[in-house]
């Protein structure tokens, strides 16, 4: 398709507002990071309570990813977004005060209600993760697909970041972070206050602005054409797509979805499975969808972002400096994202998850030999000092770069546009439940890990799987750049 043959402006504002689901997605999941001390002594939440804490909303995820193709398929892209912004503004509403239907100063039962608080976002962030990539992926120009398909990506680390810079503001206004800790034993022994309410309530309150913003601007975007045509809507499909391809082009194009579309069935999972030697299995290109999904995750990276200020604090980090340090890592991530957005579209998705997994193998493995080799403190806290920690610190934001630039946005670039238009609502659910469930294990097992493996023996398990998904992409994932979604 030649570069007349489609605007640019409009796809771009189309991609860019819905991608603000991206966006509530990371801040939803990073925001957790600067109130965890908090929640420890005003919740008495342990180590255990705080892992569920931290990844209860990825569990809730799995949940949202699996339903929202079906339902996107049923009742409409756009709708699916505006009851994902709804779903955000309750869970940061009610995380920031989980006192709704439980007695302040009960702290096991306020923690059991924030836990609910929490699982409402975790649904939003699902079905965000699910329809987003597959939104824009339907609606963008196939030149311009992976390059805004990135976008999804990038508002993710947008999010993140915003989530991290907003908790660090938010603990300098209130003197030093969330919470009241220690220099000896590293432990809260008091919450931080800004104005009436306590820091961490702020923090969780901070996300109402973007979830609000996110449901009016999808108000403003268009269905899906290709929703469209399979509820046999043409003319309003082709309305759509005139404001995003040349007019000449636009019966084609039609035409093209018709063809690759079964309309008269809903898709549904029997749709995934294919008979291979006599038996009934799923489709290898589904196989792969999960595998692409469950890697990201097992490399470890949501350690950084949901744990960081854990992470640092346990190797001598003030609180205060532990939270700059996460700023810096998303700093970072955003950067290294903005290459993959490059690249993504000149050279392909096989070669960046290539050079991606290498590296992260790499600095994971320069990363569980440090923690592994460190000494303890009275405390049984690990020690580094010097050129180590240097190394350690360079070592995790290189590892963050190698994901961000790969991993991080092509997974879901692949995940959009790899299953073919008639099974992509149904597959999409189960790479979602994937990647969601993946992210759970790793998220709540780290505490538990830290507390008995370490740091070096977390970081030597994300490590092989680093090693795992090199030979996953050599032999499992084909390449995408460039071809029509109706031609998968």
């Amino acid at each position: 398709m030649a570069q007349k043959e489609y605007s640019v402006g409009y796809a771009l504002f189309i991609a860019c507002a819905a991608a603000i689901g991206g966006f509530l997605f990371g801040f939803d999941t990073s925001v957790i990071n600067g109130t965890l001390d908090a929640l420890r002594f005003k919740l008495h939440a342990n180590d255990a309570q705080l892992g569920l804490a931290a990844s209860i909303a990825v569990l809730g995820a799995a949940g949202g990813a699996f339903f929202a193709g079906a339902l996107a398929d049923k009742f409409g892209r756009r709708r699916v977004m505006i009851t994902a912004s709804i779903l955000f503004l309750t869970s940061s509403v009610g995380s920031g005060w989980p006192y709704f239907f439980t007695t302040v100063g009960i702290p096991e039962k306020n923690m059991i209600e924030f836990i609910g608080w929490r699982v409402f976002g975790g649904i939003g962030i699902g079905a965000a993760s699910v329809i987003v990539p597959a939104y824009i992926a339907e609606i963008a120009p196939a030149p311009l697909r992976g390059r805004l398909a990135s976008m999804q990506q990038f508002a993710i680390v947008i999010g993140i970041f915003t989530a991290l810079l907003s908790n660090y503001v938010l603990g300098s206004v209130a003197g030093g972070g969330a919470a009241v800790i220690d220099s000896a034993t590293r432990l809260p022994t008091d919450v931080t206050k800004i104005g009436r309410f306590e820091t961490w309530q702020w923090m969780f309150w901070a996300e109402c602005i973007p979830a609000a913003l996110y449901g009016l601007l999808v108000l403003f975007i268009p269905e899906s054409p290709r929703y469209l045509v399979a509820r046999k809507q043409h003319q309003k499909a082709g309305e759509i797509l005139g404001k995003i391809l040349s007019p000449g082009i636009v019966a084609q194009k039609i035409e093209d979805i018709k063809k690759s579309l079964r309309s008269e069935v809903a898709p549904k999972f029997s749709d995934l499975l294919e008979k291979i030697s006599g038996k009934t299995r799923l489709a290898p290109i589904v196989w792969v969808g999960i595998g692409v999904a469950a890697l990201q995750q097992f490399v470890g990276i949501n350690v950084i972002f949901y744990y960081g200020n854990v992470l640092w604090q346990s190797v001598g980090f003030a609180q205060q400096d532990a939270m700059m340090t996460s700023v810096i890592s998303s700093v970072v991530n955003i950067a290294s994202t903005v290459i993959a957005i490059a690249l993504v579209d000149k050279i392909g998705r096989r070669p960046l998850l290539l050079a991606g997994s290498l590296g992260m193998f790499i600095t994971l493995g320069i990363m569980a030999g440090i923690f592994g080799t460190a000494g303890l403190d009275a405390n049984g806290n690990p020690e580094i000092h010097g050129g180590v920690a240097y190394t350690a610190v360079v070592s995790a934001n290189l590892y963050v770069v190698f994901f961000a630039f790969s991993w991080g946005p092509v997974c879901w670039i692949l995940l959009g546009e790899m299953f073919n238009n008639r099974i992509r609502g149904a597959a999409l659910a189960l790479g979602g439940l994937s990647q969601w469930l993946s992210n759970f294990a790793i998220s709540s097992t780290f505490p538990i890990l830290l507390a008995t493996i370490g740091l070096g023996g977390a970081y030597g398990i994300y490590c092989f799987f680093a090693f795992v998904s090199i030979f996953f992409v050599l032999y499992k994932v084909k390449e995408t750049k460039g071809k029509e979604l109706e031609d998968m």
